[in-house]
């Protein structure tokens, strides 16, 4: 059964690096949303609906060959995870996701998304983070808890296409945009769900927030307890074994 997994913001696919070797199902394939890692087609907005059919888009054609997948998003990459389990729960066998508490109607973004939500205020976040160069926020990330090999990769990637889609995709994604389309949740149902839930991660929902749409969508829950925002880089061999648990009960 083929693999999909999906990345977020500010990242590429080398966020899976240290996780791809641990899993025992594949074949992997990973994708990189446009701007993240990958260019940013012409008259591509970036918003949450199109990352949504984008990704709709890149699954039909794997799916016409491999069949439906098992598909895995992290960060804003989960976002778009959630989105296609609610609108083509026929390309999945099943889906992951470790931010189902955006959806929850009582969300409130974080403090920097708010930032790049704001018109003037977003664009001076990114351009410091452009001017900080690849060592401070190599730094900055590991400082959150990521691997630094991986925020070395991370960090030398991120650019001026990056930091356009990130402002882009949150401020398409101000509230109450994300609650309008976690009145959806019941539906992705349909497919297996697994809700990911590290404990240190505090910017994607309170544990409430977490568990209450969890249940919505259908989807088992496993608290990654003691890992944060990127658990896939902290502790890889138990990211791994989770996801292969959960695919083993599909």
């Amino acid at each position: 059964m083929t693999v999909v997994l999906v990345h977020g913001n500010p990242e590429t696919p080398a966020v899976w690096d240290l996780l791809v070797p641990h899993l025992s199902r594949g074949p992997v394939v990973r994708l990189a949303p446009p701007g993240f890692g990958a260019p940013v087609p012409e008259g591509f907005g970036a918003t949450v609906l199109e990352y949504r059919d984008w990704l709709v888009g890149e699954l039909e054609r794997i799916v016409a060959e491999e069949g439906p997948v098992d598909l895995v998003g992290h960060d804003w990459g989960g976002g778009h995870v959630v989105n296609v389990a609610m609108a083509r729960p026929d390309l999945l066998r099943s889906w992951a996701s470790d931010v189902v508490g955006i959806f929850d109607p009582d969300y409130v973004w974080h403090e920097l998304a708010q930032a790049w939500q704001q018109e003037g205020v977003g664009e001076e976040a990114v351009a410091g983070m452009l001017a900080a160069g690849p060592e401070a926020r190599a730094a900055r990330m590991a400082g959150f808890g990521m691997d630094p090999r991986v925020a070395e990769r991370l960090a030398a990637a991120f650019g001026e296409a990056m930091a356009d889609a990130i402002l882009r995709l949150y401020r398409s994604a101000a509230q109450p945009v994300m609650a309008e389309l976690g009145a959806d949740l019941e539906k992705a149902a349909v497919r297996p769900g697994l809700a990911l839930l590290p404990t240190e991660d505090h910017m994607v929902g309170t544990e409430e927030q977490r568990h209450r749409a969890a249940a919505r969508a259908g989807a088992r829950v496993e608290v990654l307890a003691g890992l944060g925002h990127w658990w896939m880089t902290q502790d890889p061999r138990r990211g791994a074994a989770v996801l292969d648990l959960f695919w083993a009960g599909v």
